[in-house]
């Protein structure tokens, strides 16, 4: 398997200034890629314009998003994630994400908790065959368009996409449309057991994922977690211990890296939980308690 670590700059690094020497240091550690959510109604950076700034930038480092899907017009989508690929000359990693259901943010994606799934589901088939070139013609609830041909098409052939969650539809989702799976919040026993059932739904429907397609994006407090960290992250996954899926240290996170490379997993982006005073001393002690695991 090669093993690849990005860093994810968090929902609490919305600071742009900082992005420039980011997009540098990531690359002068030798990390595999910088990644960015996109959460509506947090203090963070818009994903596709930050990336295009960082293809720029750097010409090296890959660039990767995690990205709301509902409510995007389909057609839209697919032109701004090939022009993007395009400009970066293939650089681009995507994983699709329905949204976070607390407010205000499930509010401001503008579909609902219950719609947001079929809107996934309709939306994929299109994305692949505008990506290919093809002439498309769609009348569904996502929107009805005739001889629809996208132009620039994606650097790469084909443009993958990813997937996250750990619910079971979650798991049936990427099985069926996705080409990788990239849960998050999660231990070593469940995200292997979340893979065997995203096998089992590809097989069902005559494909398969790479094994070289598992991933795990993993957030980490760089020291002990106080009560009211592990507070506000118990809310966030309700029933589950944080300190289970939440390493504390750096030392502690690549004990939960090795955990995962031992199920299979290779692929993993990892952010700290709390922004760094110093991005560049973060990046560092990151590399020096990781790095050599890339392969």
């Amino acid at each position: 398997m090669k093993v690849r670590i990005g860093v994810g700059m968090g929902v609490l690094d919305g600071d742009p200034s900082r992005l420039m020497e980011v997009v540098d240091d990531i690359d002068d550690l030798g990390f595999d890629s910088i990644w960015l959510p996109e959460v509506l109604t947090a203090p963070t950076l818009d994903p596709l314009t930050a990336l295009a700034y960082a293809a720029a930038r750097n010409p090296r480092l890959k660039l990767g998003t995690t990205m709301l899907l509902p409510g995007r017009n389909v057609v839209r989508v697919a032109k701004q994630l090939a022009t993007l690929d395009q400009l970066s000359q293939g650089r681009l990693l995507v994983t699709f994400v329905p949204g976070l259901a607390q407010p205000p943010e499930s509010g401001a994606v503008g579909v609902s908790a219950k719609e947001k799934g079929p809107w996934m589901e309709e939306a994929f088939p299109l994305l692949r065959q505008l990506w290919a070139g093809e002439s498309v013609d769609h009348h569904g609830a996502i929107g009805e368009f005739e001889g629809v041909t996208l132009s620039p098409l994606p650097a790469q052939e084909p443009l993958e996409f990813w997937t996250g969650g750990m619910v079971p539809a979650a798991l049936r989702r990427c099985g069926q449309f996705a080409d990788g799976w990239l849960p998050s919040a999660c231990t070593p026993a469940e995200a292997a057991a979340g893979r065997i059932a995203i096998d089992e739904a590809a097989a069902a429907v005559g494909r398969s994922i790479s094994p070289e397609h598992f991933g795990v994006s993993l957030a980490y407090a760089p020291g002990p977690m106080d009560p009211s960290m592990i507070t506000a992250l118990g809310r966030a996954r309700k029933g589950t211990d944080p300190t289970t899926v939440v390493p504390a240290g750096l030392d502690a996170l690549r004990q939960f890296l090795e955990s995962f490379l031992e199920v299979g997993f290779s692929k993993f982006v990892v952010r700290p939980l709390a922004r760094p005073e110093s991005w560049r001393h973060e990046l560092e002690a990151l590399s020096a308690a990781v790095g050599d695991l890339q392969t």
